[in-house]
């Protein structure tokens, strides 16, 4: 495997992203043309309803495990920056900053997490910052 770093972090599932999402898009649209174009305007509107309900499907299908993976990266995080200062994170930290902080070793982590709370950066920023990165292979 390769070493992971800021470049090549991002996980992408080519059945979930390409396939899966096109199918949605695509369905969500013809479905939208055939609304306009079809003579029985209930099979059209509740084929429009359908393509939606799949369409927010597909998003809340990826959204709601993503929720649960950053409630517990913000617990691992947390109970990191306690076993390593001896104090809980700051509670200005975002969700998405936590998230960017876990690549940071543990020689990094600290000065990091400090930084990030006094100015606010930004997750893109935070991961740049990183010199030795912390591969995090669990997340998709």
């Amino acid at each position: 495997m390769n070493t992971q770093n800021y470049k090549n972090h991002a996980r992408i599932h080519p059945i979930f992203h390409y396939v899966l999402s096109l199918l949605v898009v695509g369905g969500l649209i013809v479905s939208i043309v055939y609304l306009f174009r079809a003579d029985d305007l209930f099979l059209a509107v509740l084929l429009v309803v359908m393509s939606l309900s799949m369409a927010i499907t597909f998003a809340l299908l990826r959204l709601y495990p993503l929720r649960a993976q950053d409630r517990a990266i913000r617990a691992e995080e947390n109970l990191r920056f306690y076993v390593l200062t001896g104090k809980l994170l700051d509670p200005k930290l975002t969700p998405g900053q936590i998230v960017a902080l876990r690549f940071a070793p543990d020689e990094e982590f600290p000065e990091l997490a400090e930084k990030t709370a006094a100015v606010n950066m930004p997750p893109k920023e935070i991961k740049q910052a990183i010199n030795n990165w912390k591969a995090d292979h669990h997340r998709i």
